[in-house]
């Protein structure tokens, strides 16, 4: 959250709501901890002109606010430099309401919506009406491949943004990305007729068993949302059947779930919960589809749709946060961000001193990379190898405060390196936690 955005939205008056329902001093940290943030980077750059459409609220002469939907082709509306947007004005149903609101008063709210990925930008700013006269202005921000004739533009100039959680965005598709979901699908299923005809199997069982229940546990959860966080990373919201508050869990929690193989089998695999631990109404895991492994991934990626019950046991957990006042450093690799994740929750929660170390092999393939830099942006560094970042764990273990206890979950081969350099560097094993897996 930039400082500007806070000093802004947050008044007095939601400032003492806030205090009344105990999420003050959360608010008061992330804006105290971000204070110098308050211009665009490549991330914010990227996200805009990714879009297709936005929403903008004006104030007419009135003191009544109007919204209006804006579209046009993806990139329509221009990142000038760090602190200011453009779009250009085509005619439309020529009511001109957000545009005589800008004479009287030039304060605008923006909202940009990613809705597969579940992502969302607001902004605040201030508007200048660029007029048709101003050929150069109008040709820096037309669309060459959009030929309508401009009637204005719009320059914003930024004052505040904040990135928000993704909770209850409900995830839509254009058709182009619902083709570029199954031409994805379909790739996947490529590599070898043995991994398509198993992918096929999985398929027709699952058509075959609308409403089915998988498992036999206690607790009986209902799939109630899916995204796609990454090419190879499905994420599962998950909530009770009876529509209950869900059992509470500690941060480090796994949940063993079934899912049906090809050839009608039922397996079960563990997964980390990696949703906020204080949440009662939903738990989401996370699930890398591999193909070339033993068929589980590749079951629950097939045959998980929305309105399946699952039956399972109640978390399980042998990844457990200290309780003391001790530092805690969390580092992940891959898709070993999922326990750590739901860690940073508590800790932020807790007021806890913490930081995180993320490698993955590109930015593209770092699941709830966009929800880290939201939430926890201070305390998080990433590593892409196809940026040329590598994580330095040697670097890493010489900064660690000396009482610190360290969590650490990723691929074998990270968790090799970190032993040898947790033992060069002398750290004792009891400050030590850890999770691998194959890989």
């Amino acid at each position: 959250m930039t400082h500007s955005y806070h000093d802004i939205a947050f008044t007095p008056t939601v400032v003492e709501l806030q205090r009344d329902a105990g999420s003050r001093e959360t608010y008061a940290a992330m804006g105290a901890a971000t204070a110098n943030a308050h211009a665009l980077t490549i991330r914010e750059t990227e996200f805009i002109e990714a879009r297709d459409s936005f929403y903008m609220a004006s104030v007419s002469e009135s003191g009544w606010p109007y919204v209006q939907h804006r579209g046009g082709p993806a990139g329509f509306m221009k990142v000038l430099d760090d602190h200011s947007i453009g779009f250009a004005d085509y005619s439309g149903n020529r009511q001109y309401v957000s545009t005589g609101n800008f004479r009287t008063d030039d304060r605008v709210s923006l909202f940009f919506m990613d809705y597969p990925n579940r992502r969302r930008l607001k902004m605040l700013g201030r508007v200048r009406i660029v007029d048709a006269t101003d050929d150069d202005t109008l040709a820096r921000l037309a669309n060459d491949d959009y030929p309508v004739q401009i009637e204005r533009a719009f320059i914003i100039t930024i004052e505040g943004f904040d990135w928000n959680c993704p909770a209850h965005i409900t995830p839509r598709y254009t058709e182009a990305e619902l083709r570029s979901q199954l031409d994805q699908t379909r790739t996947q299923e490529r590599p070898t007729s043995a991994t398509h005809e198993a992918s096929q199997a999985i398929q027709t069982e699952a058509a075959s068993e609308t409403g089915a229940i998988l498992g036999a546990g206690p607790l009986e959860l209902v799939v109630s949302g899916m995204r796609q966080v990454t090419p190879e990373v499905r994420a599962y919201e998950l909530t009770h059947a009876n529509g209950e508050a869900l059992p509470e869990f500690e941060a480090g929690a796994h949940l063993m779930v079934p899912a049906r193989l090809a050839g009608g089998a039922i397996t079960e695999r563990h997964y980390s919960i990696a949703s906020d631990p204080a949440r009662k109404d939903v738990w989401e895991i996370a699930v890398r589809r591999d193909d070339a492994g033993a068929g589980g991934s590749m079951a629950v990626h097939q045959s998980y749709h929305l309105g399946l019950t699952l039956k399972v046991d109640p978390p399980a957990n042998h990844f457990a946060l200290h309780c003391d006042p001790r530092p805690s450093v969390l580092i992940a690799g891959g898709i070993g961000i999922t326990p750590i994740k739901a860690m940073a929750h508590t800790l932020l929660a807790r007021g806890a001193e913490f930081e995180v170390h993320y490698a993955a092999r590109s930015r593209r393939t770092m699941a709830f990379r966009d929800e880290l830099g939201d939430k926890f942006a201070s305390q998080t560094s990433f590593y892409s190898h196809d940026e040329g970042t590598r994580m330095d764990l040697e670097a890493i273990l010489a900064s660690t405060p000396r009482d610190a206890v360290i969590y650490i979950c990723g691929p074998d081969r990270l968790t090799r390196g970190f032993l040898q350099a947790a033992n060069t560097a002398g750290i004792p094993r009891d400050r030590v936690r850890m999770e691998s897996f194959g890989g």
